[in-house]
């Protein structure tokens, strides 16, 4: 059984990451998996973690897992 899914449609790869908007502050931040159960953010697959694009003006932050 894989784990979360990626929540673009008709993706059906294990998410890696979860995004979220702050459209106050024109910002996406991406980062590892959330708790889950936010029906404001969204699980992506590292092909849609990689392909994302934001509106022009917005910023993307990127919280990365310290690796050891």
């Amino acid at each position: 059984m894989l784990g979360r899914l990626c929540s673009k449609v008709a993706c059906a790869r294990e998410a890696v990451t979860t995004l979220t908007y702050d459209y106050g502050d024109q910002m996406a931040v991406v980062g590892p998996l959330g708790a889950g159960n936010d029906p404001h953010a969204h699980d992506l697959c590292a092909i849609h973690t990689g392909r994302l694009s934001v509106p022009k003006g917005w910023v993307v932050v990127r919280h990365e897992t310290l690796r050891a």
